[in-house]
């Protein structure tokens, strides 16, 4: 088995102690209170998971034991925030608005009204009004190894289970206080929304992969970043010192959590290289991308949400959606999108449908998907999705274990991936808070496996 499986798709915050003894205490313990207060937040306010569950589940195997022992949430639904203490003072808060989710309190927020209308899945067939229950005992027992914890492996703590055949939901599993309805974490699954909103714009003649970013920050003359191409952004080959690594002090951290305008500091990052030498992944590059979709649609956060309601949501007949957006209003695209199991699945067909609605319109420009899911200089990733296109060790093992060659899917830290498989008509949407080293993936290749090999038979 490939041990470098690069399945860790997303923000890279891990805290071991090593890191907080280190440099600057002070700045690991800022950017850990930062994580603590948004995850607590948007578990609390969006996901309306307990508060508690969520620091010992998701917080604390992020930050690490010790320095998770160091901080203390405190959950005020009054004010709708969570504030999060150390040792003799408050280090971070964040604060809930209906239709946008959790915002850190940050120097140079700008602020956001609530706004928020519900809105409910389309009833389309895609799936009844109740949870499906496995009927292939093949794919009972492959669900049943999915969230089967053991003393002696990793935990999984997996939440929600999705599989899609032909168009229809034929299995699903939820863990308890989780539900059909639950909007769940996405970390860096949002990456390929971001991807989606792109397609969108190109399909509308407002933007070329292959033109430049053209990035203000960039504009001195002879500044090595001016060639770098939105292409070059959504395949994580910008070139830029933008280190995405488990580091309080790496400049994702920082980015994601003591920075309200993320793209601004983005663009700040020096060039290391000139672009499409090597892949090099990192949320920068996706947060500049970020802020050119919001550019191009107007209207600041709620032009982008309408935006992404009208051309994106409601064509797939997706229910409520969250977008998280920077103090500076930007949409954290490279982390923060939240939905049902479900609408991720609906989501994930319209890649198996070549970028076309449920309706038969398209929504991506023809061959967006094919390029999507093409390899980048040899590693196991695309534009926004990860790929078993290419030579990779990794995209190597994935098939041998059973996940087609034409696969690829959204992934995002510590196990939420939706699988897309077109020449099996299959997608499966698996969101946990799961352990490294591989985050459950083995787990969800043999489900994939044998959802196949079960299908076929029924067939």
């Amino acid at each position: 088995m490939a041990k470098k499986t690069y399945i860790v798709a997303g923000t890279a915050v891990a805290l071991g102690v090593a890191a907080w003894l280190f440099w600057r205490p002070d700045q690991a313990l800022r950017v850990a209170a930062g994580v603590a207060a948004h995850h607590v937040c948007s578990m609390t306010f969006i996901s309306g998971q307990d508060p508690k569950e969520t620091y010992d589940q998701l917080v604390v195997p992020v930050l690490g034991d010790a320095v998770g022992r160091l901080l203390t949430p405190h959950v005020s639904r009054e004010t709708r925030s969570v504030e999060v203490s150390g040792p003799f003072r408050s280090l971070a808060r964040a604060d809930f608005t209906p239709g946008y989710g959790c915002r850190l309190t940050l120097p140079g927020n700008r602020p956001v009204v609530a706004d928020h209308v519900a809105h409910a899945s389309a009833d389309d067939g895609f799936a009844p009004a109740d949870p499906v229950t496995a009927t292939q005992p093949a794919i009972a027992a492959a669900l049943d190894r999915v969230f089967a914890e053991s003393p002696a492996q990793p935990v999984k703590h997996v939440k929600a289970v999705v599989i899609v055949k032909d168009g229809h939901v034929i299995a699903e599993r939820y863990a308890p206080g989780f539900d059909l309805h639950t909007p769940l974490l996405s970390f860096s699954v949002a990456k390929s929304f971001t991807n989606a909103f792109l397609g969108i714009l190109a399909r509308e003649g407002k933007v070329d992969p292959k033109t430049p970013l053209d990035a203000p920050e960039w504009q001195a003359p002879g500044d090595p970043r001016r060639t770098i191409t939105i292409e070059d952004l959504m395949r994580m080959r910008s070139g830029l010192a933008a280190e995405e690594a488990e580091s309080a002090y790496s400049p994702v951290a920082r980015m994601e959590f003591t920075q309200a305008d993320m793209a601004a500091y983005a663009a700040a990052q020096p060039a290391k290289e000139p672009p499409n030498r090597s892949f090099d992944y990192t949320s920068a590059d996706t947060v500049l991308l970020s802020r050119l979709v919001g550019e191009k649609v107007g209207g600041g956060p709620a032009g982008l949400r309408d935006f992404a309601r009208r051309e994106l949501f409601d064509r797939l007949g997706m229910g409520d959606v969250t977008m998280e957006f920077d103090g500076r209003g930007t949409f954290v695209g490279s982390t923060y999108v939240y939905t049902s199991a479900r609408d991720y699945a609906r989501f994930g067909m319209l890649y198996l449908r070549d970028g076309v609605a449920p309706d038969g319109d398209r929504v991506l420009p023809e061959g967006w998907v094919a390029w999507s899911r093409t390899s980048t200089l040899g590693a196991p990733y695309g534009a926004g999705f990860w790929t078993n296109d290419g030579p990779s060790k990794p995209a190597k093992w994935r098939v041998e274990a059973g996940f087609p060659k034409d696969g690829f899917y959204a992934s995002g830290t510590m196990g939420q991936r939706i699988y897309v498989v077109p020449s099996q008509q299959l997608v499966i949407v698996r969101f946990g808070y799961s352990a490294p080293p591989d985050y459950g993936i083995e787990d969800d290749l043999a489900l994939i496996a044998a959802t196949i090999a079960a299908t076929r038979t029924a067939r």
